[in-house]
């Protein structure tokens, strides 16, 4: 599949959206939505394990790898990468197609499947609850923290350069479920080259924490909107360990809310692995990912 590989850009008003393709044209559409920090790369592992018959569309969000940055004195967040979403597939030409989505890409596909529910054929979440929840009490707080953060970066014009060595060891400090080798992965796309070494190409604004403030009270009403069948793919040492520590109700709630709004349109399963099991160990999602999109849904654990 990888001789069938194409870089993409769509036009937006200060730059472009990057994407890569796999597969034929014709084939049925998978739009691939990468996490937090990350970009079109996180897939590269996956992709090829999936049904060759497929077009598959890996897009880089705005500010993320090779994707233009946003004008100086605006914020990136979540509510803005659904609005990417939405460019892209308006500008292929899709009328339906599947997500298949890891951590925050989850949350902005979970977003789109919402608002735009007749588009979403397929859900499919990788170590992601397609939402993401703030505490009620804590929304205002959030938000300053948001708004201050920015403040701090307004106007930054220096980008830190690094040997490719030094953007490695620094990737790695910061991401510790990456294994050097699959970090690499996410450098090729993630690293450009400037006199005396290399800059990471992620916009430095996108490091604050811009979730949406929906409480999950707004996210279990919004699920509601969802037409899409939902499968989620949680990774025992991934998302759901962290979140049984920091946000125990919160997950339970959102695992509920599915159950309650889409019943047997939505089922779960659990593998063994950190958050990017996807590309640290692509085999082991990469049957259940087929099943999905071949419709043998039935083996997997329903919620």
């Amino acid at each position: 599949m990888s001789a069938l590989l194409k870089e993409l850009r769509f036009s937006i008003p200060w730059g472009h959206l990057a994407a890569k393709s796999w597969g034929p044209s014709e084939g049925q559409r998978v739009l691939c939505l990468h996490g937090w920090l990350d970009n079109a790369n996180t897939f590269d592992r996956l992709i090829p394990l999936l049904p060759k018959d497929y077009h598959y569309v890996a897009l880089d969000f705005s500010g993320h790898g090779m994707s233009s940055h946003i004008p100086q004195g605006m914020r990136y967040q979540h509510l803005d990468y659904v609005t990417d979403i939405h460019r892209v597939v308006t500008a292929l030409g899709w009328k339906t197609f599947s997500i298949l989505a890891h951590s925050m890409g989850g949350v902005a596909g979970g977003l789109f499947a919402s608002t735009f529910p007749d588009s979403v054929r397929q859900l499919i979440l990788l170590d992601s609850y397609g939402f993401f929840p703030i505490d009620s009490d804590s929304i205002l707080n959030h938000l300053k923290k948001a708004i201050t953060h920015y403040s701090r970066l307004e106007g930054a014009t220096t980008t830190k350069v690094y040997t490719q060595e030094g953007a490695l060891q620094r990737l790695l400090e910061a991401n510790q479920s990456l294994t050097p080798d699959t970090a690499k992965i996410l450098l090729q796309r993630g690293t450009k080259s400037v006199p005396g070494g290399v800059t990471f190409t992620r916009d430095i604004r996108v490091t604050v924490n811009n979730a949406a403030p929906l409480s999950i009270a707004h996210c279990l009403e919004i699920m509601k909107n969802i037409k899409a069948d939902v499968h989620i793919i949680m990774a025992n040492s991934g998302l759901a360990d962290q979140m049984q520590v920091l946000y125990p109700d919160m997950a339970q709630a959102l695992l509920q809310g599915y159950k309650e709004r889409l019943n047997e349109r939505c089922r779960l399963s659990v593998v063994d692995g950190n958050h990017f099991v996807h590309l640290n160990e692509p085999e082991k999602v990469s049957g259940i990912i087929t099943d999905i999109l071949l419709e043998r849904t039935h083996i997997h654990s329903q919620l």
